[in-house]
């Protein structure tokens, strides 16, 4: 349902019969099958869009263009408001793409869009976030018909395959500011975040043993170090201030004359901080460190130039910005020069610093998605910025002892952790069954440990116990805030009703004060 009350509905009316008789009708089926998928993402889209007139013309035009190239084959068409039949039974959400006397064919099956209509209010956009529609369309025609290798230089196909992925490395450039040339695909910002710090350290060990990160980075960062570490390199682990911002004093006075990389997350993906990156890259270029930043979480959300930011290495993950899981890329510097040791042998692709063949459809995705962050950047950030007000002004004027952690006025503001004061995390979690939400980084969610990076910040440990980070993005709606913020009183309060804690605080007790014994 659109703005304007349009609901669409998706037909299969594609004819399956002559298919053993010509082989080439295979590869129409693929492409007929890639175009519904589409169909149904943009109804899915459409579905959650508020009413936004840009949002609304982008859905008409996609749809537009997918009914003219349907036409045009003839296979398959959509149906629009006039043309369907409504007088008998309401549409149910499994005809979207089958109609009413239809059975479902290829791999969807009847059930999965009704059942998805009854799944968890989605928030949690720090772990993850959805396919943007564009980015599957851009994608889709290099899943079957543009399938050649990319690196295969005697035919078309590899040619073809080649352009895309020159394409996507120019976009992947363009949203930081660096030359095509500098960026090297990966299968992720994990991969990203190995290759600059082993590999920066690795090169340059004969001279320089010493490295510099913080306390509230990655796993993957602090497992790199530790890493080093057992290969006889030393590494500082800088303590951050309460609010989550690195001191740059500290910093300053930890670089010495044997450091070789100092490597700090541009916007930490549990409290959402963002660190000021421009004055530790001024810092390392003065000092001539390498600067590396882990910049999952701040690309295509947040402003960012690597050459006004003088950093060194940025590490990118796809599926935080709408686009596909198992891409990344990592910008390496050309000037002033950066030098790496490879972690995979093999045919030497991406300057030699990421041998394997790059996956093109991959590749495509991450550029459209990155392209996609350039063109929307200012909108989403504003939007995002607006959901988020509202959801902490619904959740502390309907709740009393919560407690926000990191800094409130330097970070992403669609990354809200919140402390809910004497119950436990987890309880509100089960609580909240039909909301989406995560105790902190999903890299490490299956501990019952409380969070490292709350632990970082000077928390206390009931309160680390107790904390939910609440994930916004490009597809929340006010409606989902609504709800949720709703729920989290309702299920708080219910929790406090039973905790001996909460009873005791209203009786007036410092529970601090007390001495507790074990039994």
């Amino acid at each position: 349902m659109d703005d304007t009350g349009t609901e669409w509905m998706f037909r299969d009316t594609r004819d399956l019969s002559g298919m053993d008789d010509d082989p080439s009708s295979y590869y129409n089926i693929q492409r007929q099958s890639l175009l519904h998928t589409s169909l149904v993402k943009l109804h899915q889209y459409n579905k959650r869009a508020e009413p936004d007139l840009r949002r609304s013309v982008l859905i008409s035009n996609l749809v537009q263009n997918l009914q003219e190239e349907m036409d045009q084959d003839g296979n398959c068409r959509v149906l629009f408001p006039e043309e369907m039949d409504l007088s008998q039974r309401p549409v149910a959400s499994g005809e979207l793409l089958y109609g009413p006397n239809q059975q479902p064919k290829d791999s969807i099956k009847s059930g999965e869009l009704e059942r998805d209509n009854l799944r968890p209010i989605y928030m949690d956009f720090q772990a993850t976030t959805p396919v943007d529609p564009r980015v599957l369309d851009a994608m889709m025609p290099y899943q079957v018909n543009h399938y050649g290798n990319p690196h295969s230089r005697t035919h078309a196909y590899g040619w073809e395959s080649e352009r895309a992925v020159e394409k996507a490395r120019k976009q992947v450039a363009d949203l930081i500011g660096a030359d095509p040339k500098e960026i090297i695909f990966t299968s992720g910002a994990t991969e990203a975040n190995n290759l600059s710090i082993k590999g920066v350290a690795r090169f340059y060990k004969a001279s320089r043993r010493h490295l510099i990160t913080t306390q509230t980075e990655h796993k993957c960062v602090l497992d790199s170090c530790r890493v080093l570490e057992a290969e006889g390199f030393r590494v500082t682990y800088l303590p951050v201030q309460s609010s989550g911002l690195v001191d740059l004093q500290l910093l300053e006075d930890s670089i010495g004359p044997d450091t070789s990389l100092v490597s700090v997350m541009t916007v930490n993906n549990e409290i959402g901080v963002k660190q000021p990156i421009k004055a530790i890259g001024q810092l390392c270029r003065s000092k001539g460190v390498h600067f590396h930043t882990d910049a999952a979480q701040a690309v295509g959300k947040i402003p960012l130039d690597v050459n006004d930011c003088k950093v060194d290495l940025m590490s990118i993950s796809g599926h935080k910005i709408y686009g596909p899981k198992g891409i990344g890329a990592l910008f390496v510097r050309r000037r002033p020069r950066v030098r790496l040791e490879p972690l995979h042998s093999g045919g030497g692709q991406e300057r030699g610093l990421r041998s394997g063949t790059v996956p093109t459809p991959l590749a495509v995705g991450l550029g459209a998605a990155c392209e996609i962050a350039i063109q929307e950047m200012e909108y989403d950030h504003h939007r995002i910025s607006t959901l988020a007000e509202r959801l902490m002004r619904k959740i502390t004027s309907g709740l009393t002892d919560v407690i926000m952690n990191g800094d409130p006025e330097h970070r992403f503001p669609g990354c809200i952790n919140l402390s809910f004061a004497y119950i436990e995390g987890e309880s509100l979690l089960m609580a909240l069954n039909d909301v989406a939400l995560s105790s902190g980084s999903a890299c490490t969610s299956a501990s019952l440990e409380p969070s490292y990076v709350l632990r970082a910040i000077g928390a206390d440990e009931d309160l680390a116990h107790s904390s939910i980070r609440f994930g916004i993005g490009r597809f929340t709606t006010k409606e989902e805030v609504d709800y949720t913020a709703a729920k989290c009183i309702e299920k708080v309060q219910r929790l406090r009703d039973m905790s001996p804690l909460w009873e005791m605080v209203q009786e007036g007790i410092d529970i601090k004060s007390i001495n507790w014994t074990q039994h």
